[in-house]
């Protein structure tokens, strides 16, 4: 395990204070400190997404069915039984992980575009679900979380920039539980099947058991996130927390640009593709009709030609390029 210098642990304390302090700067109500919530929150779902993704090379495209399941658990639970979300993010959790159990049994042994299918259809299934299901859902209406007076137990606060701070620490937990499971015994197995999964089953991993054990912590993570997206948006619908696009890309994409199967990978590309999908809209939404989604997409595009490999390499990159410019 390569330890950290004292410069190293320096910036990190710089960085950690800097994260506490940036909410100050924005109005604790305001449109800007939103932006900053969502970012964060992406960030830990991307992290979550890049347990299974980047260190298996499973690339699922489904993940929103944990999401969803996990905003449905703690608002139902809330609404009916009068649960505090605390606890139907435990709920959440746990439902996220049997779900993602029962779909990886089936579908571990898939590899490539098989497995990303296979999980694209299963987040489908659960968007056709809530969709139908009207009765517990809401159906396409959607539902609402209660509002109460602020209270923490409920999870609920006067200003946006105390969801900030919630969401800063949901992020670091994920990725302290990624680095965790990165530097584990299951992180170098999962980065050995990554390589080449025939040669780590001749080596004697269990390739399938491996895999899963990876999708069922990320399923939990990422359902006990949908429980935070519900409490901090106050409605919802299955379109919305089920989507394909709004929620499993989203993830995929944010984990990619940044740099996948890296723990500061997700971060950057959280903070680089949430803002700038806010800008093209402030901008180019009122231009034309889809024109603010054409922008942001070539952009998005641009970036990937120039590192397909995120921003995580374009340190190295730039560090060969001047050793070499020296020589």
């Amino acid at each position: 395990m390569n330890r950290l210098s004292p410069t190293q642990w320096l910036g990190l304390a710089a960085l950690a204070a800097l994260a506490i302090a940036l909410p100050f700067a924005f109005d604790p109500r305001g449109y800007g400190i939103r932006i900053l919530c969502l970012a964060l929150l992406f960030a830990a779902m991307a992290q979550a997404w890049n347990i299974v993704a980047g260190l298996a090379n499973q690339i699922s495209l489904g993940h929103a069915a944990f999401f969803g399941i996990g905003a449905y658990t703690s608002t139902l639970l809330l609404i009916h039984f009068g649960v505090s979300p605390w606890l139907g993010m435990v709920a959440a959790a746990v439902l996220g992980g049997i779900a993602a159990l029962l779909i990886s049994l089936p579908t571990m042994r898939l590899r490539g575009h098989y497995f990303a299918l296979a999980t694209l259809a299963f987040g489908e299934v659960m968007r056709v679900i809530g969709n139908s299901w009207g009765g517990l859902t809401g159906g396409p209406v959607g539902i609402s979380v209660p509002f109460s007076q602020p209270n923490f137990v409920l999870l609920q606060f006067r200003e946006t920039r105390s969801y900030y701070w919630l969401m800063l620490a949901a992020l670091i937990l994920v990725t302290l539980v990624f680095i965790a499971i990165k530097r584990s015994r299951l992180g170098y197995r999962l980065r050995a099947i990554k390589e080449n999964a025939d040669a780590a089953e001749v080596i004697g991993v269990d390739t399938t058991r491996t895999k899963i054990i990876a999708a069922v912590i990320s399923g939990a993570l990422t359902a006990s996130l949908g429980t935070l997206y519900a409490q901090f948006q106050f409605f919802f619908d299955p379109d919305t927390v089920f989507g394909v696009a709004s929620v499993s890309v989203r993830m995929a994409m944010i984990a990619i640009v940044g740099g996948i199967g890296t723990a500061a990978g997700p971060v950057l590309g959280a903070f680089f593709v949430i803002p700038l999908e806010e800008v093209a809209n402030q901008v180019f939404s009122a231009q034309a009709a889809g024109l603010s989604q054409l922008v942001f997409g070539v952009l998005l595009i641009l970036v990937i030609l120039v590192e397909p490999r995120g921003f995580m390499a374009i340190g190295p990159r730039i560090k060969r390029l001047l050793g070499k410019g020296d020589r």
